[in-house]
């Protein structure tokens, strides 16, 4: 599973069982994302969550690290038995908007935040199955 995290809301993927291919599964509320997840892992087994990891061009930490930390923080107090892995997520968004004009999606449903992250958390995860 990746985690695309922003302080509104957090884009989700997973990947098939044989970790080949990432999906988009959903975009929910930042605030909501614990109780989803709670729901979710009662009913799916993950072996591991992959959050993206923001960079500046020159491979610094982006600004959004200081949300993210904590974040991870209390993901690994609320499910100790998951690791978590971070992956690098530089141009995704540009990347999800690049795949969504050419897969010929209308620019209105383009302008839609919720699936820029769910798009740019299958990128993060494509890359890190592509990676390990």
């Amino acid at each position: 599973m990746a985690l695309d995290f922003g302080e509104v809301r957090t884009g989700i993927a997973v990947t098939d069982e044989l970790q080949l291919i990432a999906s988009g599964l959903t975009t929910v509320k930042t605030g909501e994302l614990f109780s989803f997840l709670n729901e979710y892992l009662e009913k799916e087994a993950i072996g591991c969550i992959v959050v993206g990891k923001p960079k500046q061009m020159d491979g610094s930490e982006s600004e959004s690290e200081v949300l993210i930390k904590p974040f991870i923080q209390k993901l690994e107090r609320t499910f100790p038995d998951i690791p978590i892995q971070r992956q690098d997520e530089r141009f995704t968004s540009k990347m999800a908007l690049d795949t969504m004009i050419a897969g010929g999606m209308k620019k209105k449903k383009r302008q839609n935040k919720a699936t820029v992250d769910k798009i740019s958390a299958t990128l993060i995860l494509q890359a890190y199955l592509d990676r390990v």
